[in-house]
């Protein structure tokens, strides 16, 4: 030890300062020490989201459900992890409703954010792309998507609050074929996108079996503006029933041109147009009786062990938050989060392979309905609600258990 600094230290005025500093520098390692332990315990949870761009609306429905849970799980004092609760931070991104950028901020938000688990955005296509990143850093995350090539790429981590898309399709053949046997002739049309386009190949396909007749299909572009040629092929071969899928926009389009181009049926399905605020609001009275099948509708009367507990209490939160009525992109987004939180309590870990096998054996009841995840990773098949626009407002049709109204036509 050099001399000077044994002289000093031998000093009992020098000494007195050395211990003050040592104490000074001892807090301030307390504190820094402290300030990490809470970051420590902190459960982050990363969720890429479209608050731009096509699917803003969608988009901003999960953020307003997931600051919904994250305010009640938060207040409960965190996710229970074997034994301790732990806070919960969701990071977010927008990424304009553009598939690359989707891609690159989920490797952000795992590499550089280092969350622990992630929610995939809105819609089959972005969550593919969001879920092969996942995949390949072992990150567990849940979807709002039900389009099954989705779920089919072999990913072991990822998993989805909705139901097969496949169910749509049976309860509304189902349906159909008993309260109006005079439908016979059906045309569809989907958006070239991958749910849409599932959904109206599984419409076309299971036409046969229900003894429908498809006389005209085809599908349009992404971010088309014209549908007037599909809607005078339609008009020429004359069906009862004109099926269409696409997102918000495209299925307020699509309803006006029909308008415009004198396009009259029966009966007109479009999913998931109906279930949105923004449909009814965006065609007034163009809206009325048009039909369509969802995941979910507040008035499924779901009794749950969660933060929400009713559907009744979920409804008065979304209905305060944003002053508009719950669709199934909120309740299937709070339902996702809810599978998390679950699964991390039941695994008691944060450990990612953990959660995910506790997500495999999962079977809880919400107030979204049931959560049980199938192996590929989507959620059981149910009576799934089929809805109308009535009066300006959308009411079941099926289940009977919650009908709140009765099929009407169109035109006779």
């Amino acid at each position: 030890m050099p001399k000077k600094l044994v002289v000093a230290m031998e000093c009992p005025a020098l000494r007195k300062i050395q211990l003050k500093l040592l104490s000074l520098f001892l807090l301030s390692f307390a504190a820094a020490s402290a300030s990490y332990s809470v970051c420590a315990q902190t459960i982050r949870i990363g969720a890429p989201l479209a608050l731009s761009g096509g699917l803003a609306d969608e988009g901003k429905k999960q953020q307003a459900a997931y600051e919904l849970w994250l305010e009640r799980i938060n207040a409960a004092g965190g996710i229970n992890v074997g034994g301790k609760k732990m806070k919960v931070e969701i990071i977010t991104y927008d990424y304009q409703t553009n598939e690359q950028r989707a891609q690159q901020l989920t490797e952000k938000l795992i590499v550089d954010d280092k969350v622990d688990f992630m929610t995939a955005p809105f819609g089959s296509g972005h969550t593919k792309v969001v879920a092969g990143v996942a995949e390949r850093y072992g990150v567990p995350i849940i979807a709002v998507a039900s389009a099954e090539p989705v779920h089919n790429q072999g990913y072991n981590n990822l998993f989805g609050s909705l139901a097969p898309s496949g169910g749509l399709v049976d309860s509304m053949y189902t349906y159909v074929k008993d309260k109006a046997p005079n439908i016979k002739k059906i045309a569809i049309v989907g958006r070239d996108d991958v749910f849409p386009k599932i959904l109206a190949t599984l419409m076309a396909g299971g036409a046969p079996k229900y003894g429908y007749q498809v006389v005209h299909q085809s599908l349009y572009p992404v971010n088309a503006l014209d549908h007037s040629s599909a809607i005078t092929a339609i008009k020429a071969a004359a069906p009862d029933w004109v099926y269409v899928t696409g997102y918000t926009k495209d299925l307020v389009l699509f309803r006006k041109q029909m308008s415009d181009l004198r396009l009259e049926v029966p009966m007109i399905t479009m999913v998931t147009g109906p279930a949105y605020r923004e449909f009814v609001e965006g065609l007034g009275a163009l809206a009325e009786n048009v039909t369509s099948a969802t995941w979910w509708h507040y008035a499924t009367p779901y009794k749950g062990d969660d933060v929400f507990g009713t559907t009744q209490v979920f409804f008065d939160a979304v209905k305060k938050k944003t002053g508009q009525d719950p669709d199934y992109v909120h309740a299937s987004s709070a339902a996702a989060l809810i599978a998390l939180q679950k699964a991390i309590e039941k695994a008691g870990t944060l450990d990612r392979v953990k959660v995910r096998q506790a997500l495999t054996e999962l079977n809880i009841m919400t107030f979204y309905g049931p959560i049980k995840f199938r192996e590929d990773g989507m959620n059981s098949v149910r009576n799934l609600p089929i809805i109308q626009v009535q009066a300006g407002k959308p009411v079941v049709l099926y289940p009977p258990e919650v009908r709140q109204g009765e099929l009407r036509m169109l035109k006779n």
